[in-house]
This record gives structure tokens, C-alpha cells and sequence, in this order.
């Protein structure tokens, strides 16, 4: 019994040591970080969290918030991304359980021979062996403690849990990239069905102006070339229709990946045009200092700095001693023979100390491999850095360029209405021919095709300004909606762990 209780007094009393970490090393990673935007507009609204979580309600598009609530509950990578954090989580209870004892139960049974004796025979020369068979059984608990001194194991543990934390960070850079993926798809979808609206009705109006030709020149008021002419511009413009009305159709397949569900049944859902969005979201107005905070590509690098710091520090602990306690405690019993059984207590206390020697530079490379993978994550971070300042810089230029083109394109085409209007009332007078109001027309109509994809770029302008800050999650709102999307989802049928 005094044996056992100074075992467990050195146990407790290692335990008060096994926090300590002097092989630690640091993963701040200093940056520098800009004050203000420089191409961000001045007058615009700030943006709350709640806008950046749920970014596309500021469409107020029914059929967008739809598809998007569709595709967080069935989208694949976003499930194979679940998938990725659920085993991580799963590998830190691995790395945590080298922190603690442990204890094992064994039992052995079985039959030997044991010399038990050796005896002269008289009359006879030399010795006689006399080898019983011995029946043994035993059972008992063992328990093994290696105590960390310097702190290897605590890091090996701490760096399973930045991986772990990398793969949520991994899991939320693919959320906000699907949100996107579904948000541009899908104005791009309605823009391209409100151009093929306008270019059906430009067909109408070359058809009708190739008509008017004929019959001029079948009163010979024009030739045959100009004939010809309105023929070739009435099926160049008919030629357009099939190149918007695939892309179309492959914008819809895409979106029916993006969301889980098959082609044919979503492109039911979405072939009817509808008008873009009227109602645009606020631009966020934040500082460059909140993309550390919110874009998950960026906190997913340092988690990997993180992993590769502690991965480093338990590379150097394996240059220390190791301690080990190992404790077993347990019955057998002994049978020689016919006779009844001997049954006896057994324990066994023991402690080991090992240093490493001399193995080959094995340590020494694993350090500076280690060493390595650190300097490398360390860069990428802030690679990373300087690609979201980009990203966002160039996501503010092009939504600038899109409102000031969107503009032109208005007075242009309130321009071309203009010309349209003028010229109907000077052939209802007389004054100008049919083919001029069919001209003045086709110009409105082509003005209106050009309006409408500035409209569409401005729309998917925004979607990237949101995603270039990391739009489309938070710790509390979003992810727990996604939980229970992916929970009951109609197409998802796998098991999901809570963030």
C-alpha cells in the first residue's frame, strides 16, 4: 500500500509539471495592414454582421433566397467539407488521450513445463530430470503514464486542434464560395433571359424591317443589295439566339449542381424569365483589418501556422528525456499437477527514463522539416493577406466601373427611346419613312441589350465585393442554420456533428 501511495503522490506531483511547454514556439505573424481602403466608395452605408451572414436577402429575391437555403442543405462539397471537420474533431481525442494514463486490462492462461529438480538414481550412473507440468493463470489492470516534461505531447495536441480548426475555417471558405457561386449564377441566368426577351424582340422588328425592304424594292424605290443587306443582319441577329439560349441552359445545370437537384426538374423551376432584382444590397463599408476577422481563407492559414508552430515545438521536445510510470496490479493462480492450485496477489511498480543517442540525425531532420513547414505557412498567410486586399480592391474598382457604364448605358438608352419616339411622329407626318422608326427601334432595342448586362454586372459586382470579405457566415446565426438544413434536408442523409 506505501508503494501505491507514492506512486500516485509522483504521479500528481508530474501532473503539476505536464503544462509546462519551454519548447513552444510562437505563431504571431505580423502584417501590415492598410488603414482604409483606397478604391472603396464614401458614401455608402455601413454594414452589420447580420448583412455579411446573409448578404443576398438584400436582393429580396424570393427565388434566390430558395435556391440558397436549397444549396446549403444539399450541396455535396459542402457535405464533404462537414465530413472533413467531423474526422479532424475525432483526430484531437486521439492526440489528447497521449496527455493521460493508460490502463489496460490483461490475463494469461496456460500450460508449461518447469524443471523443478534435479536428482541422482542410484544404481545408476549421471542424473534424472523430473519436469512437471504447470497449469498458470493470471489477470490484473496495467497502467502506463508517459509524464510530459517538455511539453512534445501538449503540442501535438494543440496542433490537431488548429488542424481541427482549419478544417471548420475550410468548411465556412466553401459555404461563402457556394453562396456566391449560386448568387452569380443565378443573375446571370435573368440577365441573359431578359437579353434574350429584348433580342426576340429585335428578331420581330428585322423581320418586319426586311419585309418593308422587299416591298421597297419590288417597287424599285431600293436594289437588290440592300435586299441582301437586311437578310444578312436579320440572321446575324437570329444567329445570337441559340449561343444566349445555351448559356442559359448551362447556367441553369450549373445551379442544379450548386444546390443538389437534378437538371431537368430545376430548369422547369427557372426557364420562365423573370426581371434581375430590383432592390440592391448596401455595400459593406468595412476596414481592411475585418478581413482578418472574417474571411475563412485567411483564419484557415493561421490555423496552419498555428499547427505548424506546435508541430515544431514537439519536434524539439524529442530532443529531451522521456519519463515513463507504468503501474500493474492483478491475481494469478498456479497448479502443478493433480495438487490444488496456489492463488497469490501480484503487483508491479516501474519507472524508465530514455535519451535519445545517437539516431542517425532522425530528430534533427524532423526539426528541420518542421522548422520548414513553418516558414512555409508562415509566407502563405501572408500571401493570403495580400490576395484578399486584392480581391477587395479589385472587387471595388469593378462594381465602380459597372455603376458608372450602368449609367451611360441609362442615358443612352433613354436617348435611343427618344430617337424612337421622334421618328414615329415624323413618319405618322410623313416626313421620314418606315424604315427610319424601324432603325431608331432596332438601336433602342440593342442600347437595351447592353443596359441590361451592365445591370447584371452591377449585381454580380456586389456578390463579389460580399465574398471578397468573407460574407456568408457567423459563428451563431448561419452555421447553426446550415446544421439543421443539412439535418433535415430533403437529399442529405448523413449524420453531421454541431459546430
Amino acid at each position: 500500500m506505501k508503494a501505491w501511495h507514492s506512486m500516485m503522490v509522483l504521479f500528481l506531483a508530474l501532473a503539476g509539471l505536464d503544462g509546462c511547454t519551454p519548447t513552444r514556439v510562437s505563431d504571431h505573424i505580423p502584417l501590415v495592414v492598410p488603414e482604409r481602403w483606397r478604391n472603396a466608395p464614401d458614401t455608402q452605408p455601413v454594414s452589420t454582421s447580420k448583412d455579411l451572414s446573409e448578404w443576398w436577402k438584400g436582393f429580396g429575391d424570393p427565388v434566390l433566397n430558395d435556391l440558397i437555403g436549397q444549396a446549403l442543405a444539399a450541396n455535396h462539397d459542402l457535405r464533404l467539407a462537414k465530413a472533413r471537420v467531423r474526422e479532424a474533431k475525432a483526430m484531437i481525442t486521439v492526440a489528447e488521450s497521449a496527455l493521460y494514463p493508460s490502463v489496460d486490462l490483461y490475463s494469461f492462461g496456460g500450460r508449461e513445463k518447469r524443471i523443478d529438480r534435479i536428482v541422482g538414481v542410484p544404481g545408476k550412473q549421471g542424473i534424472e530430470l523430473i519436469v512437471p507440468t504447470v497449469n498458470v493463470v493470471t489477470g490484473g489492470l496495467a497502467a502506463r503514464w508517459e509524464i510530459d516534461l517538455f511539453g512534445g505531447r501538449h503540442l501535438e495536441a494543440e496542433a490537431a486542434v488548429a488542424q481541427s480548426a482549419g478544417t471548420e475555417e475550410a468548411h465556412r471558405a466553401v459555404q461563402v464560395g457556394l453562396l456566391a457561386q449560386v448568387a452569380t449564377n443565378y443573375l446571370e441566368l435573368r440577365g441573359i433571359q431578359r437579353r434574350i426577351d429584348i433580342l426576340l424582340e429585335n428578331i420581330d422588328v428585322q423581320r418586319e424591317r426586311l419585309r418593308a425592304v422587299q416591298a421597297f424594292y419590288k417597287a424599285g424605290v431600293v436594289n437588290d443589295m440592300d435586299v441582301a443587306r437586311q437578310d444578312t443582319l436579320l440572321h446575324n441577329t437570329m444567329g445570337t439566339l441559340p449561343v444566349l439560349t445555351s448559356t442559359a441552359k448551362n447556367l441553369i445545370h450549373r445551379l442544379s449542381v450548386l444546390v443538389g437537384e437534378a437538371p431537368a426538374s430545376l430548369e422547369e423551376r427557372l426557364t420562365h424569365s423573370m426581371p434581375l432584382p430590383v432592390i440592391l444590397p448596401s455595400i459593406p463599408k468595412l476596414l481592411p483589418s475585418s478581413v482578418l476577422e472574417q474571411r475563412p481563407d485567411l483564419r484557415l492559414a493561421y490555423t496552419e501556422v498555428s499547427s505548424a508552430a506546435a508541430s515544431l515545438g514537439a519536434a524539439r521536445a524529442d530532443l529531451f528525456p522521456r519519463l515513463v510510470l507504468s503501474a500493474s496490479g492483478g491475481a494469478g493462480a498456479l497448479a502443478v499437477g493433480g495438487f490444488p492450485g496456489l492463488a497469490e496477489g501480484v503487483y508491479a511498480l516501474g519507472s524508465g527514463l530514455t535519451m535519445p543517442i545517437f539516431n542517425a540525425g532522425r530528430i534533427k531532420a524532423h526539426i528541420t522539416a518542421a522548422d520548414a513547414r513553418l516558414d512555409h505557412v508562415a509566407a502563405n498567410y501572408e500571401k493570403t493577406f495580400l490576395l484578399a486586399l486584392e480581391d477587395t480592391e479589385n472587387a471595388y474598382v469593378a462594381h465602380t466601373a459597372a455603376l458608372e457604364r450602368r449609367d451611360q448605358l441609362v442615358r443612352a438608352e433613354t436617348a435611343a427611346e427618344r430617337s424612337h419616339t421622334i421618328a414615329q411622329a415624323f413618319y405618322q407626318r410623313g416626313a421620314a419613312d418606315f424604315l427610319s422608326v424601324l432603325d431608331a427601334q432596332r438601336t433602342r432595342l440593342s442600347t437595351s441589350d447592353e443596359r441590361t448586362q451592365a445591370e447584371t454586372t452591377v449585381r454580380v459586382s456586389l456578390v463579389s465585393i460580399y465574398r471578397a470579405f468573407g460574407g456568408g457566415w457567423s459563428d451563431k446565426s448561419l452555421v447553426s442554420q446550415v446544421d439543421k438544413a443539412i439535418d433535415a434536408g430533403g437529399n442529405s442523409r448523413l449524420p453531421v456533428a454541431t459546430d
